[in-house]
């Protein structure tokens, strides 16, 4: 399949609709976000049809209120999928487990949790509502063009694979869009199967020479059945897979998966106590995978290398081998473990850090094969989409999506939402702002800007300007710059700003963020 193909899907070019789950499982960090997301959600990308009076498409948000460290995605999927089959039942009568054991629907779950320190400060102008981080292009939203969000554009994407998930819970990650290059369509084999990126089985200079020491890795066998293992050099992985038949195949994990009903019921099932206690910290790769693919020396000896006590790792690998042995007694129509190949051509963009984010948004304005590729993802057909820009001095390159800019001159600059008597902006990001003027230079980004003055706002080179909102209706404006590393400068005070990111992260902690959005929307178009 090409990747032209794989979006045309994703769009649902061709007289085809775009493919969509039946039901949508979004992880949030509090109940406030959990709110957020369910009206956002279905006020556009999985608005219900008007004509059926089926429940799906059906939004679930739900909040993972497990304390201190967070459940690990392992439990945090089983406690998030736990809650949203109990909401399903409370608002839609529906119960999730029996329509998945009967293959009736198809269902996805996006993590969203974590603090998002490398995309710093973005997140802080979304009180830390990370997902709802805004991307220049826009989607309707109730009724209205906005800038659509990252978790918004990996919900559209992942839905390609919904048709052939029919009975299963995919669980993807809430920052990373990829196009596959192979095919999407496929008849599931095993009861897990997790995404990748194969190729042929390399040696060692080749296996270096990739870098696939630095990532998980998922190896197949020539029986289709899978193995991981995690940041190994070529001989370790070598001995490590000697369980597989003949291993064909190799490559970089994505780490999103699908699971079947019956394993996810039976996972649930085996870490009830730990669900119901809302204790421990588990992660799908080395907690669920790894002990049932991996040897049980070869799992302590990866462990040991995770600083985790060799008892600790025989104990929970001799748990998850009962698990298996007794899960596979009962479900023999399957493998256990396999891989679902994205292709080695396919391209993904990152918005996990900020200097990706503002190289992943100025690749709009792009004259490559990746740059084509993202423009049809997002819909771009156009150079000035619902703009009224008539007094402005405008390039052939820029890209200006619903904004009303009255003068100025703009190049090579990718601007959303924006509301300004005068932009003079070069290679820029300018997103959902509104000031009297607007001087950016070349790597700068606003974002969230409400500014009254005469003199407007003004950023030097790289420079990122971000306004925080609280619950009260105050304003704060924090800045830093692309060049600053949110994660190894999270707790200090960068650019003059009088709080550190950690600091504006405790602040923003049970933030009404639907409440925010509303009043700074109102904001906006009262400037």
């Amino acid at each position: 399949m090409s990747l032209n193909d794989a979006i045309a899907l994703i769009n649902g070019e061709g007289g085809f609709p775009a493919a969509r789950y039946d039901v949508v499982i979004v992880c949030t960090s509090d109940d406030f976000q959990a709110a957020y997301w369910t009206r956002r959600l279905t006020s556009g990308l999985c608005s219900p049809s008007d004509s059926s009076d089926s429940p799906f498409p059906m939004v679930l948000a739900v909040s993972e209120d497990w304390g201190a460290g967070g459940a690990g995605n392992g439990l945090g999927t089983l406690y998030a999928f736990k809650k949203a089959n109990d909401l399903a039942k409370e608002k839609f009568g529906v119960d999730l487990t029996s329509q998945l054991s009967s293959s009736s629907i198809s269902a996805a779950l996006f993590h969203t949790a974590g603090k998002g320190t490398r995309l710093a400060p973005l997140p802080a102008s979304e009180n830390n509502n990370k997902p709802a981080v805004r991307l220049p292009a826009t989607i309707e939203v109730g009724g209205e063009m906005v800038p659509i969000t990252v978790l918004e554009a990996v919900i559209k994407q992942t839905g390609v694979y919904a048709p052939s998930r029919m009975g299963r819970l995919s669980v993807f990650w809430g920052d990373q869009v990829f196009i596959p290059s192979a095919p999407t369509t496929y008849s599931p084999s095993h009861h897990v199967d997790i995404m990748c990126t194969l190729g042929e089985m390399v040696g060692e200079a080749e296996w270096k020479e990739k870098g696939l020491e630095k990532y998980g890795v998922i190896a197949v066998g020539s029986d289709g059945n899978a193995a991981q293992v995690e940041k190994v050099d070529h001989g370790t992985a070598i001995k490590m897979l000697k369980s597989l038949a003949d291993v064909e195949k190799v490559g970089p994990s994505l780490g999103s998966f699908s699971v079947s009903s019956a394993i996810l019921v039976a996972l649930t099932s085996e870490f009830s106590s730990e669900l119901e206690s809302k204790a421990g910290k588990l992660d799908t790769d080395p907690h669920f995978w790894m002990p049932m693919t991996l040897s049980n020396e070869d799992y302590v000896d990866l462990m040991s290398q995770k600083g985790v006590e060799e008892a600790v790792s025989i104990a929970h690998y001799a748990r998850m081998q009962r698990f298996k042995e007794s899960f596979v007694a009962a479900n023999k129509t399957m493998g256990v473990f396999g891989a679902v190949d994205v292709g080695k051509d396919a391209c993904w963009w990152d918005y996990g850090q900020l200097k990706l984010y503002s190289k992943n948004n100025l690749k709009i304005l792009e004259k490559s094969q990746d740059a084509e590729l993202l423009r049809a993802f997002l819909g771009i057909d156009s150079r000035l989409m619902n703009s009224d820009c008539g007094g402005a001095n405008i390039d052939e390159v820029s890209h200006i999506f619903s904004s009303t800019i009255k003068g100025g001159d703009i190049s090579s600059s990718v601007i959303s939402s924006v509301k300004s008597s005068g932009v003079e902006a070069q290679g820029a990001i300018l997103v959902n702002v509104s000031a009297k003027k607007i001087k950016a230079a070349p790597g700068s980004i606003a974002y969230n800007i409400i500014d009254s003055s005469e003199e407007g706002i003004t950023l030097g080179e790289g420079d990122v300007l971000v306004g925080v909102f609280d619950n009260d209706g105050n304003v704060t404006n924090i800045r830093s710059n692309v060049s600053i590393d949110g994660g190894k400068m999270w707790n200090e005070a960068v650019q003059g700003n009088q709080l550190s990111f950690e600091a504006l992260h405790t602040a923003n902690k049970n933030s009404d963020v639907t409440a925010i959005e509303d009043r700074r929307n109102q904001m906006h178009k009262d400037v």
